[in-house]
């Protein structure tokens, strides 16, 4: 039988079982079937009805409620308020950037409960830094004390052990620290003459660099307490912010004076190389409980000695003057210059003058009316007159002391009979 082959290469013809493509219905069709589909079970008027709801809604709600609405939600989630790049809003109440479009004061809207902060105050286990830290904890701030304990006390603090909102960290600001903070309180620095003059550059220089460095890496803002001794021993009276002082650089106090002068400089160039927001205080005379007992300050030396009936001790002739605020009056100056706009610096003390020898009178008339004053030889560079001008701080903080020495000395008093004497209430009525 023979075979045939057959070559089909060339063959024209499709096999039937081959894949041929739907022609391409023209968008006409398309149309009309899209259109068949709203009007059928009447599904265009259920489109129509829910744009008219959703219109007359957006009508009827003020454009108020909304905005208000969408700040709430920003300011109750905002991690950070302080971080937002626009320095036109309210710091002490803060919100995120998306707030802050919609609501660009910056402020909580009422009604709303402001967002509690993260601080950290160095030197908190001090004087002054443990009222602060009273302050900030009553007011619901989470707040960070880091103290080396050179000059501070636990028990400045001891009240707060336990709340979840306080933390403690035995730490010396001249080496470096991390925390994730909102606000950066820098207080930590012996402000006696009896601690100062131990390692003052160290903690003026070293510390602020610290801190500044920490306030730039999270964003903090940033106060530094400086102090009127940048005045030296002025030639200007009152002092404004805007005199440059007269220090002498190489004398006894010019460790404590010339660091906190260096302090502001390293502060000001942050503020203005780095972008970080700063403030400045420059402190008075400041006296309170808490105050350490033998710390060689003239108000702490005059109630210490009256307590314990020793001769009270004036250097001098008895006639330079300081001016004396109550700690809780620079707590709430402190307050009031981080939380707002102005860099400053500005002086916080009480402007009511009293020469060393009317303070020892009105220690007498408090304590003990019977206690002798004897003179000494003045120490090196005491400044002759020491008077703040709180102008500026009027003006811009809406802040002036309002406590006067009589009645804030007996307050002190209270604290150090207890310190000094403990529970022996016979021994006091000797």
């Amino acid at each position: 039988m023979g075979t045939e082959m057959i070559y089909r290469g060339h063959d024209s013809q499709t096999p039937s079982h081959a894949y041929t493509p739907k022609p391409p219905k023209p968008w006409l069709s398309s149309v009309s079937r899209a259109a068949r589909y709203l009007v059928r079970e009447q599904r265009l008027i259920f489109v129509l009805v829910g744009i008219a709801v959703a219109s007359l809604l957006f009508i009827i709600v003020p454009k108020t409620t909304a905005t208000s609405y969408i700040s709430t939600i920003h300011t109750a989630t905002a991690e950070d308020p302080y971080r937002i790049p626009s320095r036109t809003l309210q710091p002490y109440h803060g919100s995120s950037f998306g707030s802050a479009i919609m609501n660009p004061t910056g402020k909580i809207p009422l009604g709303l409960k402001r967002k509690g902060l993260r601080i950290v105050v160095t030197g908190g286990a001090g004087f002054v830094g443990s009222h602060l830290v009273d302050r900030l904890i009553a007011r619901g701030d989470s707040v960070i004390v880091v103290d080396n304990f050179f000059t501070g006390r636990k028990e400045n603090l001891i009240h707060h052990f336990g709340n979840p909102r306080f933390e403690l960290i035995r730490h010396d600001v001249v080496e470096p620290i991390l925390l994730e903070v909102d606000q950066i309180y820098h207080l930590a620095c012996p402000a006696s003459p009896v601690h100062y003059k131990f390692n003052p550059h160290k903690t003026n220089v070293v510390g602020t660099l610290n801190m500044l460095g920490l306030a730039k890496r999270v964003g903090a803002r940033f106060l530094l307490t400086s102090t009127s001794e940048v005045y030296g021993d002025p030639l200007q009276h009152p002092q404004v912010e805007t005199y440059w002082g007269n220090v002498n650089p190489i004398g006894v106090r010019s460790c404590y004076d010339e660091g906190k002068r260096t302090a502001e400089t390293l502060t000001m160039d942050y503020h203005r190389g780095a972008n970080v927001e700063v403030r400045i205080a420059r402190i008075f005379n400041t006296y309170g409980p808490r105050m350490c007992i033998d710390d060689g300050r003239v108000v702490s030396n005059f109630v210490a000695q009256a307590l314990r009936k020793e001769p009270l001790t004036v250097y001098g002739d008895g006639k330079q003057t300081r001016s004396f605020q109550y700690v809780s009056d620079l707590v709430e100056g402190l307050i009031r210059l981080m939380e707002g706009e102005h860099v400053g610096p500005f002086n916080l003390g009480n402007p009511g003058e009293f020469t060393m020898l009317e303070l020892a009178h009105v220690v007498q008339e408090t304590i003990e009316p019977n206690a002798r004053i004897v003179f000494r030889a003045n120490t090196q560079d005491d400044p002759h007159k020491r008077k703040p001008d709180i102008s500026k701080a009027k003006e811009l903080l809406g802040w002036e002391p309002t406590i006067p020495l009589r009645k804030g000395l007996p307050l002190m008093v209270s604290d150090f009979r207890t310190r000094i004497f403990g529970d022996h209430k016979g021994r006091l009525r000797g």
